[in-house]
């Protein structure tokens, strides 16, 4: 008796890939675009994390390894000029991949380039978005081969961005998520909140308790429904949808909800997109994608790529559930450098109160001027920014730095140490240098708690945001390294 699969011809999927290629050209786009114009400021020769300095140190510890450890073209030349000019190549072949133009080589350079900005940026390229835009683009370097093998990935991708987002909500215990008032505290406390999030912190807490206990269906409930037939199917893409386009509405994650959003094209198939798509976009959408299905050869080399990273995406999972290394986890460990397979959590704890840090500067150690950054709060009359789908990752890094995790310790001084020196390429980062021609001989970072305004005191005063001094920072436990 032989078993079959669930119906699922590539011939269903040709205006889903096609459509999707699209979509991904346009977000590694914006991703490109958006590292641009900070990636000298961050990793260039005198940003806050030297990349030159970095390899300097891999090559050290690794010896032959570290090529292998740190797959990067940077390897060849990590100027500036270098990281800047492959955020422009990217951008290059972004246009190119969205014009299906030589499709196949965008997506290979897309990828590689990508990689290794990821690879550049360090600690500020640590995130679920970077991994799931490498994720995807690896995928996608087979989707044109009309095999029906990648099209059951892009779901389990999808799956496991879901599923273990809501999953990590109750293995971390957090108590906001188990008593359903995460959203208390989620608009105001988020990394880097826009004028949504204000309106969004102010809704009735019993709407806010069910918009809790929505977000744990949706995620942890809601992806089973991507492997069953169409209509559940459908439902998982559409409440899958309309959870991203809510968060979209009250916060600011760069790429991260339209990718998502993206992906979500695999769970339709081309009949139901026929019914919004016209004739002549079909023909242009899947000029480039094949009609049949592969020969038996490619095939089955497609197919053992796919249960490659089946088990390891399982490892990882496994990892993450039994809170240890899987007993599998060399090849886990061989592939973690080029992400092409990642665990996702994505708010597994929520923090409940925010904390800024104002970083002052000052030639005479008595007059005080503030160093405004572009988008975190900082001024409480200013307008929180929208900034989709940019993601100004030094202003998101200071987020973490108030809660007093290690690893930001040297980032964070380097970055005042550039300050000190009058970095350009660092200041750029910023709205604003206050002090222009010559740097301050002495700098300071003050905390602050900060909540937004009653709609009554926003009305009055038009301030967006309250604060109270909490003191001095930082901690004891921040030694600057030159001391």
């Amino acid at each position: 008796m032989k078993l079959a699969m669930p119906a699922l011809q590539a011939d269903d999927y040709r205006l889903v890939s096609g459509l999707f290629l699209r979509l991904l050209a346009l977000i590694y786009l914006v991703a490109f675009a958006s590292l641009g114009v900070q990636i000298i400021g961050l990793a260039g020769a005198d940003g806050i994390l030297p990349y030159t300095e970095h390899l300097a140190q891999v090559r050290a510890q690794q010896g032959a390894l570290a090529y292998i450890v740190e797959p990067t073209l940077f390897w060849l030349n990590a100027s500036g000029a270098a990281l800047q000019g492959a955020t422009i190549a990217g951008c290059l072949f972004a246009v190119l991949l969205f014009l299906n133009l030589l499709p196949r080589v965008s997506l290979v350079a897309l990828f590689v380039l990508y990689l290794s900005l990821f690879r550049a940026g360090q600690i500020f390229m640590n995130f679920q978005w970077d991994y799931l835009l490498l994720e995807s683009g690896f995928l996608a370097l087979f989707l044109g081969s009309g095999s029906r093998i990648v099209v059951w990935l892009y779901r389990w991708l999808l799956f496991r961005l879901r599923f273990l987002s809501g999953a990590s909500k109750l293995l971390t215990q957090d108590p906001t998520w188990a008593n359903l008032t995460a959203l208390y505290y989620y608009f105001e406390t988020q990394p880097l909140p826009h004028v949504g999030s204000w309106y969004a912190d102010h809704l009735p807490h019993w709407l806010l308790r069910f918009g809790t206990g929505a977000t744990l269906v949706i995620e942890i409930v809601v992806p089973f429904m991507m492997f069953m037939p169409r209509r559940p199917r459908f439902f998982a893409a559409w409440a899958t949808i309309l959870m991203q386009l809510l968060i979209l509405l009250t916060s600011n994650h760069n790429f991260f909800n339209l990718l998502t959003l993206a992906l979500c094209m695999f769970l339709f198939d081309d009949r139901a997109l026929r019914r919004v798509v016209p004739q002549a976009a079909e023909r242009w959408l899947t000029a480039d994608i094949r009609s049949r299905p592969l020969p038996r050869l490619p095939q089955a080399l497609l197919g053992a790529l796919g249960a490659v990273l089946i088990y390891v995406s399982a490892a990882e999972m496994w990892g993450m559930f039994s809170e240890g290394r899987p007993m599998w986890g060399t090849l886990v460990r061989w592939l973690s450098p080029y992400h092409v397979v990642n665990p996702y959590h994505v708010f597994p704890t929520m923090t409940t109160e925010r904390v800024e840090l104002i970083v002052e500067g000052s030639r005479d150690g008595e007059h005080w001027k503030p160093y405004e950054f572009k988008y975190k709060p900082g001024d409480v009359n200013r307008r929180p920014e929208v900034v989709i789908p940019h993601q100004p990752r030094l202003d998101w890094m200071m987020w973490f730095v108030p809660l007093m995790y290690p690893i930001n310790a040297q980032w964070y001084y380097n970055f005042l140490e550039r300050l000190r020196q009058g970095s350009p390429e660092v200041l750029a980062l910023l709205e604003h240098n206050p002090f222009p021609g010559e740097p301050p001989r002495y700098l300071r970072t003050t905390a602050y708690r900060y909540h937004f305004t009653d709609p009554a005191t926003h009305a009055a005063t038009g301030a967006w945001w309250t604060r109270e001094l909490l003191g001095p920072f930082p901690s004891p436990w921040l030694v600057p390294p030159w001391q």
